[in-house]
């Protein structure tokens, strides 16, 4: 009898310690498994809202490029002289009309092949109801010029009409649409948006204006392919419709007699629509996600040009699951972990309850604080038993959790970099350059000092690169890049805005002479020849400076400044530096 009392008591104690130690090792693990876990996704959303912003000024800065494509286009000598012989009762001959027409054919041609997302370029004149001049479509792979006898009137259109009321240098950006318009080919039935400029003619009036067609899921394709694969694209007009979507049968339904709009699914985008923030992330509930929630951001983007001033909602999204995944499978191991212990536990709790509960209270001491503070500490992994297996399956985890946690900080840390700087040549891009000439400019207001802007523009540029290619372009934009950072001090600043303009920031001199001094050392030194992929290639630049304060008092005179110097620099034959001089 007193031996089965005895049994009876030792038996219980031994799973009263086990229960304990079992619910110790429970607590402990999931604590771990669930900060882990909250921290893995409150990471994935804040470099999800990073990739989203950094898409969004990729596109931004696309469709900065198309309009500055298009006033080019519309600047060119030959679209007012078409646009004008339209005009004219008494045209100038069919053959110089013909040539214009022929050489505006050609460059639209070679723009189309340079941007495959462009997928039509037109001159559309304001006589015989907005017919069209000159027209190159993108029909499959080709491109072909439209004959004249297919030409066709616009004048019904918005994005004629409302162009032909913008002043000079203005863009009309029109909304984003599927392209019903005939003989569309390429961009027939696709999302589209349309960029045009007004052709001014000799007498200052609008002539004809210049349209570019873009096909919208091809710029996205091409400003996404750096992304993740898992990164579902959403975009949506300024009404929540939807126009990009991972399902396309969601897209555009007010183009079929529906509306399907972003806010539906994503209740926080109604911030967006409403204007009340720039972006949002998708608030999750961590411990009651299902398997198919979504982790996602979403950016305010302004859109438009012209007479329009509206704006687009861009997202990015991915499944929960995809970013806890690896920790669901840790978590599992440590539950089966923790189920092997506990079987242990309940036959030998009584005899190594003293021995486990020091190395238990210190295992929960040290995911307590890697928990709170990601400190890993040390645990006692060298043992033998299961409380050595314990530890090394927590030494496990915390190890993979820090190392999830660096990855994760350094694609931040890249896509910050990349939303700074260029691509090609690795100097800062428009928006790190434009910041660091805010910064300048307000310290040189302060400190009544004197600073200098150069615009550099390469003068043969345009020729070698549509003679030898890309690859070679390319090669000469990062040489050309290298030998203008070798110019300049440490604290000064070369960026690069785009194409073959690069911009120098010099803060801190004495007098106009020292930027000159600078300017001529640049011209000097991208005019030596430069040895590229085995051809010897000579170029030359035109450089235009201005002068912080006397050629302008904030940044954006002082730029147009150096623009206008730059300009006048090239008028006169290029490889020469041009000081801005006031009309006058």
């Amino acid at each position: 009898m007193q031996k089965n009392i005895k049994y009876s008591i030792g038996f219980r104690l031994g799973l009263l310690l086990a229960s304990f130690g079992l619910v110790a090792m429970s607590i402990v693990a999931y604590t771990s498994y669930a900060n882990s876990r909250s921290a893995l996704l409150k990471a994935a959303q804040r470099d999800l809202l990073t990739a989203t912003q950094v898409l969004g000024r990729n596109f931004q800065a696309s469709i900065d490029e198309i309009s500055a494509d298009t006033l080019l286009l519309a600047r060119l000598p030959a679209s007012p002289a078409v646009a004008n012989a339209a005009l004219s009762p008494r045209p100038a001959t069919e053959d110089a009309v013909d040539r214009e027409r022929k050489m505006l054919a050609d460059i639209f041609s070679g723009m189309l092949e340079v941007h495959p997302e462009y997928v039509q370029i037109r001159l559309i004149g304001t006589a015989n109801h907005a017919l069209e001049l000159v027209r190159v479509d993108r029909d499959d792979h080709r491109i072909s010029l439209i004959p004249v006898s297919d030409l066709q009137e616009k004048s019904h259109y918005p994005y004629v009409f409302e162009t032909m009321q913008l002043a000079r240098g203005q863009v009309h950006v029109s909304d984003i649409t599927i392209n019903h318009e005939v003989g569309a080919h390429s961009g027939l039935d696709k999302p589209s948006v349309r960029v045009a400029a007004p052709v001014f003619g000799l007498d200052g009036k609008v002539a004809g204006l210049i349209v570019i067609n873009l096909d919208l899921n091809r710029l996205f394709t091409r400003l996404k392919s750096d992304l993740p694969s898992a990164y579902q694209l959403y975009l949506s007009n300024h009404w929540g419709d939807y126009l990009i979507h991972p399902d396309p049968a969601q897209t555009f339904g007010f183009d079929r007699g529906r509306r399907v709009y972003i806010q539906d699914r994503f209740k926080a985008v109604n911030t967006l629509i409403n204007g009340r923030t720039a972006s949002v992330v998708t608030d999750i509930e961590i411990q009651k996600s299902r398997q198919d929630d979504l982790v996602s951001a979403f950016v305010r983007l302004p859109f438009g040009g012209g007479l329009k001033k509206n704006f687009v909602v861009l997202g990015l999204s991915q499944p929960v699951v995809n970013v806890v995944s690896e920790i669901d499978k840790l978590g599992w191991s440590m539950v089966q972990v923790i189920l092997i212990l506990g079987a242990l536990a309940v036959v030998l709790a009584a005899l190594v309850s003293r021995a486990v509960t020091g190395p238990l209270r210190m295992m929960v001491d040290a995911v307590r604080l890697f928990s709170k503070k990601q400190v890993m500490s040390e645990l006692p992994s060298g043992r033998r038993d299961e409380i050595g297996l314990l530890a090394r399956s927590l030494n496990h985890m915390q190890e993979t959790i820090v190392e999830n946690m660096r990855e994760l900080n350094e694609s931040r840390h890249t896509l910050k970099h990349l939303a700074q700087h260029d691509s090609l040549t690795g100097l800062p891009n428009r928006a790190l350059f434009d910041d660091r000439l805010r910064q300048a400019a307000s310290q040189a207001q302060r400190d009544n000092t004197r600073m200098a802007l150069l615009f550099v523009d390469l003068d043969e540029f345009k020729e070698i690169n549509d003679t030898y290619g890309h690859h070679i372009g390319d090669l000469l934009l990062t040489a050309a890049a290298e030998r203008m950072a070798a110019c300049v001090r440490h604290a000064d600043t070369v960026g690069r805005l785009g194409g073959d303009e690069f911009v120098v920031l010099l803060p801190y001199i004495d007098v106009e002479k020292d930027a000159v001094l600078v300017a001529e050392k640049i011209c000097n030194a991208l005019h030596i020849p430069l040895d590229l992929d085995g051809r010897t290639l000579l170029i030359s630049a035109s450089i235009g400076i201005a002068i912080y304060p006397e050629h302008g008092k904030d940044e954006l005179t002082l730029s147009r400044s150096a623009d206008a110097a730059m300009y006048r620099a090239k008028e006169e034959g290029g490889n020469c530096v041009k000081v801005f001089e006031a009309a006058g």
